[in-house]
């Protein structure tokens, strides 16, 4: 019995190239499918089936899912930057506008808790609230003058209330800053006013100061004068001006040259010269 070749080779050939086909499709099906999940570095993963949400969390790397039937939602745990402001009143009724920065983020254990309550949108749905919530109750405590005067502790205090809000949602604070406190401009005048009527009065009262001490200068200097000249006068007595008399004459004398002055129109004085 003769064996057609060419006829073999066909049907082989047919075969290999369908067989070939069909592992294609289905590599391109499961692709389609995604029966895995990756989740990426700086994140976490968050299992639903069906929508129901598995209370594992899951790390970074390959993981295996149900196509159709299971999604892997990814959560952000790195350090994220927010901004924000808001107006408040002060505790003397003043209206504060402040800007405030924070870094936060996500409890990597906690991100099963966070995506069930809050979803994906941290930000918006408990951050800014929750930011401006401790900016309010913070400033109520201070006065407008405390608030600029007591800045770091009015900082921690928004710190504080804001940190044992957000963690009982799984999220954690790592850096607060307050930006500016803006006030009105009726307050600002008032506040510029004061500083120069306080630099006035410690102007005047350091000229005080050096005129009383001038003062004293002067009356010390006079009195140590006057306690001078009253000893000095002590010491003058009739044998001293005997004495300063006679000390003027000799040095006269001393310096005369024995040339009697010349004087014109006038009577020559009268020497009285003793006779042998």
């Amino acid at each position: 019995m003769a064996i057609n070749i060419s006829a073999v080779n066909a049907a082989t050939s047919g075969g290999f190239g369908r067989k070939t086909f069909l592992a294609i499709a289905f590599l391109i099906f499961l692709y389609w499918l995604a029966p895995f999940a990756i989740v990426e570095p700086g994140t976490r993963g968050v299992l639903t089936t069906f929508g129901k949400i598995s209370d594992e969390v899951y790390g970074e790397g390959i993981h295996f899912v149900l196509p159709a039937i299971q999604t892997m939602h990814l959560m952000d745990v790195r350090i994220q930057k927010g901004e924000g402001n808001g107006d408040a009143a002060s505790k003397d009724m003043q209206s504060v506008h402040t800007t405030v920065a924070l870094n936060y983020h996500i409890q990597p254990d906690q991100v099963v808790t966070v995506f069930r309550e809050l979803g994906q949108s941290v930000g918006d749905r408990i951050i800014l609230p929750a930011v401006q919530e401790a900016v309010k109750a913070a400033t109520a405590q201070y006065t407008a003058e405390e608030l600029i005067s007591k800045r770091p502790e009015v900082r921690d205090r928004i710190k504080t209330l804001l940190s044992e809000r957000l963690m009982k949602h799984g999220v954690t604070v790592d850096e607060f800053s307050i930006i500016n406190f803006a006030f009105s401009k009726s307050f600002n005048e008032a506040i510029e006013a004061k500083t120069t009527a306080e630099q006035l009065k410690l102007k005047a009262e350091r000229d005080l100061a050096r005129i009383k001490v001038e003062a004293e200068q002067k009356v010390a200097s006079a009195k140590a004068e006057a306690e001078s000249l009253a000893l000095q006068k002590q010491q003058v007595t009739a044998e001293l001006i005997r004495l300063r008399e006679i000390e003027n004459q000799r040095k006269a004398i001393e310096k005369w040259n024995g040339v009697l002055p010349n004087v014109t129109g006038g009577t020559i004085p009268f020497i009285n010269v003793g006779k042998d």
